[in-house]
Formats: structure tokens, sequence, C-alpha cells
């Protein structure tokens, strides 16, 4: 059996990461996977694993930022788009297609429609969740406001299409770092015998992220201040000076071995990665695009919340309750390893028996 993904965005982030975790989770059942990203993706976490992928248009609205303008514009583009997704299902011809968030996701199962194939749809947006219960059978992640049971259901309800919640697809290697092999690569600047806080929003670094960690390099804790993610400016790195600022990365399972707490964006991948090992987590609010997406909520008890300004109490507050919290955080990890198998069954069972 195969199976085509077709994923939103540059394949360098997350959403690249989640279809990995999925293509690797359906391959240990013995399905062969294959990628479809955007023309203009430059793939480099594809090209990092000697992954090839084929090339399609897949329009972007701007995920959480989406506002009226940009999802008219995608829209008009869409159409076109879908035919040239028809025309690679109808070369590959898999048994499934699996759109990825987003633009993946609505392109994907146009497409599948346009070529008679069977489709899921993975969803994370607000925009992906609305256009996707109408097409297609989805799987509803954390940021999705279908994700939580009573908002599934009554959606069930209203729609033909079935809807799955799910945590986060994480790559289980992610809990195997090695806090030897990432402290050869730390500056001598860096003190073992201090607590170590990794500031992140991602693979890019966002410019509310890169002024809290400068905030609390400044207090002179202490505290090593780690900070990872390329900027998205160049100015970005005017914030840094008083921190660690180790910038686009891919050895995140040593960093989070040698982390005593993180402070992460209130989204995306790295919030499950976290739990999964058991770390300590402030999720700082609405990095991106000012979106706010209840991760305490979510996790209670393991993830707490809060605005810039009262970040430093908190990394206090948590630092002298972090067993506490990992105690929490256990609970969810064992939810969270289970999430890859479970997505890879759900889209297995999708595909009609021969």
């Amino acid at each position: 059996m195969k199976a085509l993904l077709t994923v939103t965005g540059r394949g360098m982030g997350g959403d690249a990461v989640i279809a990995l975790n999925i293509a690797k989770a359906l391959e240990k059942k013995g399905m062969k996977c294959e990628f479809a990203l955007d023309h203009q993706a430059p793939g480099l976490l594809f090209k990092k694993r000697g992954i090839s992928w084929h090339k399609i248009s897949i329009p972007q609205a701007g995920g959480h930022a989406a506002n009226k303008y940009t999802l008219l514009k995608a829209s008009a583009k869409s159409l076109l788009a879908a035919k040239e997704g028809a025309k690679l299902i109808r070369t590959l011809n898999p048994d499934i297609v699996v759109g990825v968030i987003g633009g993946g996701a609505i392109i994907g199962a146009l497409s599948a429609r346009l070529a008679n194939i069977p489709s899921i749809g993975v969803v994370a947006t607000p925009t992906d969740s609305k256009i996707l219960i109408k097409i297609t059978e989805i799987i509803a992640l954390p940021e999705s406001p279908l994700f939580r049971q009573g908002e599934v259901e009554e959606t069930q309800l209203k729609s033909k299409n079935k809807v799955h919640s799910s945590y986060l697809p994480i790559n289980h290697d992610i809990v195997r770092g090695s806090r030897e092999n990432i402290m050869k690569s730390m500056p001598s600047s860096f003190k073992k015998d201090w607590p170590t806080i990794l500031f992140s929003s991602g693979s890019s670094l966002f410019e509310k992220m890169a002024q809290a960690a400068g905030k609390i390099g400044d207090q002179k804790l202490d505290a090593n201040i780690l900070v990872v993610g390329e900027p998205l400016k160049e100015e970005l790195n005017d914030y840094l000076k008083s921190t660690l600022n180790l910038g686009y990365v891919d050895n995140l399972p040593d960093l989070y071995r040698l982390a005593d707490l993180v402070v992460l964006s209130d989204d995306g991948l790295m919030i499950h990665e976290a739990l999964a090992c058991e770390l300590p987590i402030i999720a700082l609010l609405r990095v991106k695009y000012g979106r706010y997406h209840n991760m305490e909520g979510i996790f209670p008890g393991a993830v707490v919340e809060c605005d810039l300004d009262e970040l430093e109490d908190n990394i206090k507050h948590v630092l002298e309750i972090k067993d506490e919290i990992k105690d929490k955080s256990k609970i969810y990890a064992e939810l969270i390893k289970d999430a890859s198998p479970k997505i890879a069954e759900i889209i297995m069972g999708k595909i009609p028996k021969k």
C-alpha cells in the first residue's frame, strides 16, 4: 500500500516534522509513503534525511493568521492547484492521500476528490478545520477548535465526515537525547551548575520570543538562557546579546536533555516533544499572530501560560515546583507517545479493503 502526503509550508518546520512522523508510523505498518510540497518549498528537513518529494502548488492562507483577504487569495489559486495535485495522484496511484495541515490538507483533499482516491485531512487551524470537515474525514490536532471531545461530537452530528482527535505525532527518538553530547558543543560561558532554560518558537524565532529571552537574560538570573530558531529578521539578534543564541538546530533531543525548563510559543510540536521528555513548560502567549490556543487547558498542571510581563515571576515559580509539574507531564507523555501509531491506524482504516 502507498500513501501520498501533501504538506503545507516550507518543508523545514513543525508541519514538515508532523508529516515525517506520520509517514514513519505508516511505514512501520508496511505502507510506502511519498510526499508533495509546494514548488517554492526548500524542503530542508527532507534534504537532511535524504528524502525526495514531488512539487505541486500548495497555496497558503497564513495558517492561524488567515484573514478574509488571504483566504480569498488562496481560494482563487486552489482550483488550479487541485487539478495539478490530481494529475500527480493519477500518476502515483496511491491508496490514500493524507493532507497535512492548512493548504496541504485542503489541496490534498480536493486533489484526491478529483482523482477519485480516498483522503484524510490532518487539521490544526480554524480555517482548515472548517473547510476540511465538508470535504473528507479529519484528524483534529490540539490547536484545532475541533480537538475538544465535546466539539468533535457536536460536529460529528452535523457532518457526514468522521472527526477524530489526536495529540501531535512525535518521533520517539526525541526522548533519546544525550546530555553528554550537547555539553561538548556548549560555549565556555555555559555554567554546568546552573539550571538551563530553553527558549524557542519553533524552527523560526519570532520577535516576542526573542524579546522574552533577552529580557530574562538581562535579569542576570543564575541560569543558562539558551535560544534556538532562525530569527525571522536579522535585527532580532539584537535582543539576544545576553543569551546563548544557538540559531537553527537539528539536535533538539540532546537540548531537551540539557534543559530544566522550556519557554515555548503556545502552539506547535515542541510543546508535545517537551511533554514527552517530561519537562516543565511555560507557554508564552500570543507569540505568533496573536492567536490563543489554550495549551494550559489542554494540558492542565503540565503547562503554565503567561504573558511577557509575567514571565520572570513564572520562571522562578516553575523552577520551585518543577518536580510537581513533571509528575503531571508523565501522564501526557504516555498519551503523546501513543499518538503516532493511533494516527497511522486511523489512516489505514480509511483505505478500502481490496
